[in-house]
C-alpha cells in the first residue's frame, strides 16, 4: 500500500504547488469579494439580496479592495467561516484527484524489458559491441558463440 501513496506524490510533486497557487488566487479573486459582499449584505440585519448583487459586482472587480475592506471594517468573522468552507471543498475536490493518480500497482510507469539490464560492459561476457546479430543499439549476439544463440524478436521488422 506505500508504493500507492509514494507513487502518487512522485506523479504530483508540481500539482501539490500548483494547487497551492490556485488556493491563494481563488481566495483572493472570489472568496474575499463573496464574503465582504455577504457582510455589506448583512449590515443591516437581514439578508439583502440586491445590495449583495451590487456590492459583489463591485468587489469582484476590485478584490484588494474587498481584502482590505474585510479588515477595516470587521467583516473577518464572515470572511473566516467562507474561508474555511471554500478549503474544505477544494480540499474534497484536491485529495479525489490525488488519489485517482495512485498508481494501480507496484509496477507502473516502470519500464519493462530495455537494454540496461546491465552496467559497464558486463553484457559483453555474452554479447558483442561490433557484430552478429542485432538486439539493441550496441548489443549484438554474436553468431560463432558456442552454445545456445536462439532470439526471440518481439516487435515487428518493417520493409519499405
Amino acid at each position: 500500500m506505500n508504493y500507492k501513496l509514494e507513487g502518487a506524490i512522485r506523479r504530483n510533486r508540481k500539482n501539490f504547488i500548483i494547487c497551492a497557487i490556485l488556493w491563494v488566487v481563488l481566495t483572493i479573486v472570489f472568496v474575499s469579494p463573496f464574503s465582504y459582499s455577504v457582510f455589506q449584505a448583512q449590515s443591516e440585519g437581514a439578508f439583502n439580496l440586491a445590495v449583495f448583487l451590487s456590492a459583489f459586482g463591485k468587489n469582484i472587480t476590485n478584490p484588494f479592495g474587498a481584502i482590505g475592506g474585510i479588515f477595516s471594517n470587521g467583516a473577518t468573522g464572515t470572511f473566516f467561516p467562507i474561508l474555511v468552507g471554500f478549503t474544505i471543498f477544494y480540499l474534497i475536490f484536491f485529495f479525489i484527484g490525488f488519489v485517482k493518480s495512485a498508481p494501480k500497482n507496484e509496477f507502473s510507469d516502470i519500464e519493462h524489458g530495455s537494454s540496461d539490464w546491465s552496467q559497464r560492459g558486463e553484457q559483453y561476457q555474452i554479447l558483442s559491441k561490433n557484430k552478429g546479430i542485432i538486439l539493441a543499439e550496441n548489443n549484438y549476439l554474436p553468431v560463432d558463440k558456442r552454445g545456445n544463440v536462439n532470439v526471440l524478436v518481439v516487435g515487428r521488422f518493417r520493409f519499405w
